[in-house]
């Protein structure tokens, strides 16, 4: 198991802030879902390409309006519309392992064929495989698979296109109101095909009751992954940009 640097309970946006000096950078956030990332780092100052692969995510992405520093484009991982060596990061925020896994050393080669040679950098923060609200999910919606190759992938493909490599850990506390909190939240994702009758059953309900706390909500352990890479190594040879 690879050693971690830990940085406590911290949210996704938190643990980048305490790492990364954003202001006045250009970053991609890949797999950007509702794009509430792609503002936080627009609000600490950054200016951010927002991509999104699912089409109808990106449909309300291209009708919503998160304000300055953020752009929407509807893109996959593999393909990113921006010119070689033009961009300070690149961000996966639990996004990595939704890339079918024969695509995943392709999309690390696009994220470190578009950054800036020396100075640019791939932040990858991948959900870790224990805690209660994994064992929650895991009868529904069962990531076992893809978050171990995500993690493979960074270990061998990312380990080659980059100089330096940099782990974290930190943790997080899933809370909701209630069990139908939790229903809404998950069969509210459009990148992901999750039916109801899978949610709401008596297994998945007993997870969930274990979670109760003495205020009458429910709150869950959800241990998060960051890795930090650096100094890109230059594309192969024939590497074209693939920009719109």
């Amino acid at each position: 198991m690879r050693e971690r640097t830990e940085l406590g309970a911290l949210s996704d946006i938190a643990a980048i802030l305490a790492l990364i000096p954003v202001e006045g950078l250009a970053l991609i956030d890949v797999g950007c879902a509702a794009g509430w990332n792609a503002f936080d780092l627009a609000e600490a100052g950054a200016h951010v390409l927002a991509v999104e692969p699912d089409p109808i995510q990106a449909a309300k992405n291209r009708q919503a309006d998160l304000g300055p520093g953020v752009v929407f484009v509807e893109a996959r991982a593999e393909r990113l519309p921006v010119e070689t060596a033009s961009m300070d990061g690149v961000l996966f925020f639990r996004s990595l392992h939704h890339v079918p896994v024969e695509a995943m050393d392709a999309a690390l080669a696009e994220a470190a064929r578009v950054l800036k040679p020396e100075t640019g950098f791939l932040c990858v923060v991948e959900p870790g495989l224990t805690g209660t609200h994994f064992s929650v999910m895991r009868p529904f919606h069962d990531e076992t698979r893809v978050r171990l190759a995500a993690q493979a992938a960074l270990d061998t493909c990312a380990a080659r296109l980059f100089g330096e490599r940099r782990s974290y850990h930190y943790l997080q506390h899933p809370r909701y109101a209630d069990f139908d909190t939790l229903v809404a939240r998950v069969l509210g994702l459009t990148f992901n095909d999750i039916r109801r009758e899978r949610v709401e059953t008596d297994e998945v309900r007993a997870l969930f009751a274990a979670g109760r706390t003495e205020r009458g909500d429910y709150v869950f352990e959800q241990p998060m992954l960051l890795d930090l890479f650096r100094a890109p190594r230059p594309p192969e040879r024939g590497a074209g940009a693939a920009s719109a």
